[in-house]
């Protein structure tokens, strides 16, 4: 166990699995949580740390260093204190930025793509649009939230944080 000043324990556990990676000369795995402003919320802090280590070996990613806010759904999923906002708002922020910025409805094309299984001629039809304007839309996503947001894993994430920012947004 490592206590570090940091309020951005992800950075830092994956420049110090490279460190210790290389000064050890084997693969190190680091497990990261935080941060911890106060004596009595490190022991649930290590508690945390260790869970991502698990998850980390779980997924085989040997000397890769995380905190489970960097493990996407899974860290949510694993975390005592899950943030669903910040899950929501680091997997659309962009999008949803863009939308409040510009009024345009990028993640409303998102989730009705998904609900209609990809498939642009039945999006289309739902959001009552020509198809290049589902494409339009789409390309949009592809530079706002990275080429891979519609890769199986990448495209999973997306769907629940949808599913979680229209929740949040009924109740």
């Amino acid at each position: 166990m490592l206590l570090l000043p940091t309020e951005d324990p992800g950075p830092a556990a994956r420049h110090l699995a490279a460190e210790l990676g290389r000064a050890a000369g084997a693969p190190v795995t680091v497990g990261a949580a935080g941060p911890a402003t106060a004596p009595g919320q490190l022991p649930a802090t290590h508690v945390e740390a260790r869970r991502c280590l698990e998850a980390l070996r779980t997924l085989a990613q040997y000397g890769h260093g995380a905190a489970l806010a960097d493990l996407g759904f899974l860290g949510v999923l694993l975390g005592d204190h899950a943030d669903l906002h910040a899950y929501v708002r680091a997997t659309l922020g962009p999008a949803l930025a863009y939308d409040a910025r510009r009024g345009t409805d990028l993640v409303r094309t998102l989730e009705s793509y998904f609900a209609c299984g990809a498939n642009l001629t039945r999006t289309k039809d739902a959001l009552h649009l020509h198809v290049n304007t589902v494409v339009q839309r789409l390309e949009r996503v592809s530079h706002l939230l990275g080429r891979d947001w519609n890769t199986p894993s990448r495209a999973l994430e997306i769907q629940l944080a949808l599913r979680l920012h229209r929740l949040s947004e009924e109740l």
